[in-house]
């Protein structure tokens, strides 16, 4: 498969939110200190935006990509571990699984049974070692990477020969309608909602600025040209809800 070319590569995942903070450098520190302030009402909330859906839906996408009892895997931006404690059931042993994330209060929050080993670190500098992982997850975190390509250039490290990728993203819908529906929801009613159980002005500015995000993250086309100059093969973008076009994955592998 050929490389793209340069042109199509990703490396901020989108343009700076201004309205959040200043500029492209202060992003690192405005992402970290918005997940730590709401660490404790993360869950809650979260099951408001997922509609019942989130357990089932993050255990079938691993399962779609290959996850197997036995296989190690890393999840990066493991948060409150929504990701990592469904890996640790289909791998048959927590300690198969390693969380990163660069929020402590996010994994100090993380409800994950005993033996899932979290670990400080960002998705472009994961402090793992070469070719250690199976495969390698991540959850709606992909927009809150600085730059995808040097992300996506960690993963391949880290992966062992034929190791697998499994990112869950929530992306622009592509009808007017839809968007208008999903910008309505994250902006409007799961702020509103998020203030109603306790999760206050900051949980309520998470979840405005999580949309803002999904309007003007990269296109899919231009995420997997990025995994394909990382070096993966294999290279897939699934849509859950051809519908709504909402809850993709995308998948790919390091070849072996």
């Amino acid at each position: 498969m050929s490389t793209p070319p340069d042109d199509r590569i990703v490396h901020s995942p989108h343009r700076p939110l201004t309205a959040y903070y200043a500029s492209e450098s202060d992003r690192r520190g405005f992402v970290r200190s918005i997940f730590d302030s709401t660490a404790r009402h993360y869950d809650r909330v979260e099951r408001l935006l997922a509609l019942g859906t989130g357990p089932w839906y993050r255990r079938q996408a691993l399962m779609r990509a290959g996850l197997a009892p036995g296989m190690r895997i890393v999840d990066v931006g493991v948060g409150t571990g929504l990701v990592a404690r469904e890996a640790a059931t289909l791998a048959g042993d927590p300690t198969l699984v390693v969380g990163v994330d660069p929020s402590p209060e996010m994994m100090a929050n993380a409800d994950l049974p005993e033996g899932v080993r979290l670990v400080e670190g960002r998705a472009e500098e994961m402090p793992l070692p070469d070719a250690e992982f199976d495969m390698l997850s991540m959850g709606y975190a992909l927009r809150h990477i600085g730059d995808l390509a040097a992300a996506f250039a960690e993963f391949h490290r880290v992966l062992k020969p034929g190791g697998r990728v499994c990112l869950l993203e929530i992306t622009r819908p592509a009808h007017f309608w839809s968007r208008a529906l999903l910008k309505g929801y994250m902006r409007g009613v799961v702020p509103a909602l998020a203030r109603v159980v306790g999760g206050g002005a900051e949980t309520a500015r998470l979840w405005r600025y999580y949309w803002d995000t999904i309007d003007a993250c990269a296109s899919p086309a231009d995420v997997l040209a990025t995994l394909r100059a990382a070096g993966f093969t294999d290279v897939r973008h699934h849509i859950e809800t051809p519908a709504l076009s909402v809850f993709a994955e995308f998948q790919a592998t390091k070849p072996g």
